[in-house]
């Protein structure tokens, strides 16, 4: 019996025992998952509880033109946050914040009540503000040190750079395309408090900062860039033309120098522009080149040796019909070489000799020149522009499409083209982005040029080249073009705008553009000009051409490229003749010219329009530079003075007294 009974006893403690261990189990196992397994959840809980953390502005890199001029940086301003928590009397404090803040006081004190824990009142406010905010002394107000995205030179290079929101992400540009480059690792506000919510120790808030991200250089040259848009609004202006883009770039290496539309904005306000004023139109917006689009041509027909450059074609007294539809030619030519016909830029020319050519040939040259394909710039929202297929061209397309018509291309895919022609039969990817480095200045990525491809020979390319000369040359359609002192090789476009009621060529609406490269023998630079809607002339040889040669001028000078001499020779005025007798002076002021033996009298232009300008020079024979628009104010020689062989004859035009 008393076995039985330690038996029963024993087996009790034992049952117990297993009971007490196996509770000991999952205790230890709930506990190991809490400590070990589940502990940085159980973590972040509990900091929620006794922390606010609230997430600050990540630095931006800074981003610089390629002489290391800063473009875009990032300063430190003062951010004011409320914890109404903290804060007495809310209605008191909102009365005495509303006029410092510059809002009213029932907008402040409802911001103040939606929230326990935290509010911001303003963030980013200039250094006064702060002060005076600061020396109020308000319980439950405080601040915080963010950074905001600052451009040093307001409007210059806008569209490239683009602009960041308060995030700060990028939102255009090279902020957005980099943005993930640029932007630094986010930094935080972290205050500890009570189990009601209050601030332990205001004093004592910690602050883990942001770091701050890569700097970007760029090609760019902002004084480049600063006399491309100078000279591209100059050209609007005068034209009374609604916009206008240009480009500046190395034909050699595809680098972008300068890119610029206008009008421009300011990236430190943009909030004071429309939508449609913020995009780069340089690489979004595509156009019909007009007969920008013959250097492709012919350069096509005389790689595939369809053509020679002293071939003459019929130009059929500028009246030709073909398809269906008749083309015709500014003026009325007869037989023209094919160096004549990009020189005088006749259509009917042109036509003739994409017939030649065939439409399978050509539209396999016009995309190997890039045309219907993105480019590859490392910028956003690049368009491809339009080229049809080949096989889908009916009728005149042929024909139309060979001077520029029926097909579309952005400015970058037209510089990009003609760069390809300047350095001798390369297409180059542009580029804006030279480095990346980071805070310290290490190098951590390099952008190489990159050959795109081989679009024609060298032989080719030159031959192309020396006919490009003609255009800018004495009777040329971009003689406007020319510069003192160096060899210009470009082409003049006039192009017909779409009108989107009608989906027909609009009657008045015209783009005016000038493209080419300088020197003509040893390219540096590639400039192209656009200039959208002139309301003084249509044509590219006078509203386009002039810019051109002042953007080149000036980026050769600052380039310290030196001009040829031979040309600087050519191209000096003689000395002022003696005064012209009153005879000749009264022949002149009529528009008569009196041709001796010392040259042409110069005749009295002032108050002329410039197509008076023009219809005497055609029926003079005269080789006069236009410059401005309006009414003549100014010429050089005089009227009446004799006109040498190598004399500079200018015009330039002006509003009207």
């Amino acid at each position: 019996m008393r076995d039985r009974k330690e038996k029963w006893v024993r087996i009790r403690i034992r049952l117990i025992g297993g009971v007490f261990a196996f509770f000991f189990a999952i205790t230890s196992a709930r506990a190991f998952y809490l400590q070990v397994i589940n502990k940085e959840k159980l973590v972040k809980l509990a900091e929620k509880q006794y922390q606010k953390i609230v997430p600050l502005t990540p630095v931006r890199g800074v981003i610089y033109d390629r002489n290391n001029a800063p473009l875009a940086v990032s300063i430190e301003m003062d951010s004011c946050y409320a914890e109404p928590r903290n804060i007495e009397n809310i209605r008191e404090t909102a009365e005495s914040l509303s006029h410092l803040l510059g809002m009213p006081r029932s907008v402040l004190e409802k911001k103040l009540n939606g929230s326990r824990n935290f509010a911001w009142l303003l963030r980013r406010m200039p250094p006064d503000q702060a002060r005076k905010i600061r020396e109020l002394e308000l319980d439950g107000i405080g601040f915080v040190k963010e950074t905001k995205r600052f451009y040093p030179n307001g409007e210059v290079a806008g569209h490239v750079i683009g602009f960041t929101g308060l995030d700060p992400d990028g939102l255009e540009g090279i902020e957005l395309k980099y943005n993930s480059t640029i932007l630094g690792s986010i930094g935080y506000l972290v205050t500890e408090r009570d189990a009601l919510g209050r601030d332990i120790d205001r004093k004592e808030t910690v602050v883990t900062k942001a770091s701050k991200g890569h700097n970007v250089t760029l090609t760019l040259d902002k004084n480049i860039q600063y006399i491309t848009e100078k000279e591209l609004a100059k050209a609007v202006n005068e034209s009374g033309a609604k916009g206008g883009m240009a480009l500046v770039m190395e034909p050699q290496s595809g680098r972008v120098l300068a890119m610029a539309n206008y009008p421009g904005f300011n990236p430190n306000s943009i909030s004071q522009y429309s939508v449609s004023l913020l995009k780069n139109k340089t690489i979004v917006d595509s156009f019909e080149p007009g007969s920008t689009f013959k250097v492709f041509l012919i350069a096509a027909a005389l790689e595939d040796k369809i053509v020679t450059p002293n071939e003459a074609f019929n130009c059929e007294n500028g009246s030709f019909s073909i398809g269906g539809r008749t083309i015709h030619d500014t003026h009325k030519y007869g037989r023209l070489t094919v160096s004549e016909i990009l020189k005088y830029s006749s259509n009917i020319g042109a036509a003739k000799i994409g017939s030649r050519l065939g439409q399978e040939r050509l539209y396999s040259h016009l995309k190997d020149f890039g045309f219907g394909a993105r480019s590859g710039i490392d910028l956003p929202g690049e368009a491809y522009g339009f080229l049809r297929d080949g096989s889908q061209w009916f009728g005149v397309d042929l024909a139309t499409i060979s001077f520029g018509q029926g097909v579309s291309a952005t400015a970058l895919q037209l510089a990009t083209a003609i760069s390809a022609v300047a350095n001798g039969g390369l297409l180059m990817k542009p580029f804006v982005v030279e480095k990346i480095s980071d805070e310290n200045g290490a190098e951590l990525e390099q952008t190489s040029p990159q050959v795109l491809r081989r679009v024609i020979s060298p032989e080719t390319a030159g031959k192309i080249a020396r006919m490009m000369e003609g255009v800018a040359a004495e009777g040329g359609t971009g003689m406007n073009a020319a510069v003192e002192g160096y060899r210009v090789a470009g082409k003049t476009g006039t192009a017909q705008k779409v009108d989107p009621l009608t989906r027909g060529y609009s009657v008045d609406k015209r783009i005016a553009s000038f493209v080419g490269f300088i020197p003509a023998d040893n390219p540096r630079l590639t400039i192209l000009v656009v200039v959208d809607e002139p309301k003084t002339s249509p044509y590219g040889g006078v509203v386009a051409a002039p810019a051109f040669g002042a953007i080149a001028l000036q980026t050769l000078c600052y380039l310290k490229v030196p001009p040829e001499q031979s040309l600087k020779a050519k191209h000096e005025t003689k000395e002022a003749p003696a005064p012209a007798s009153a005879d000749v002076s009264n022949a002149a002021a009529e528009g008569t010219i009196d041709e001796g033996v010392e040259g042409t009298v110069m005749p009295d232009f002032r108050g002329m329009s410039m197509r008076q300008v023009l219809q005497t020079m055609g029926k003079r024979g005269l080789n006069v530079k236009l410059l401005g628009s309006g009414r003549a104010t100014e010429q050089s020689p005089l009227p009446g003075q004799r006109i040498g062989p190598s004399d500079h004859v200018w015009v330039k035009f002006g509003a009207s007294a």
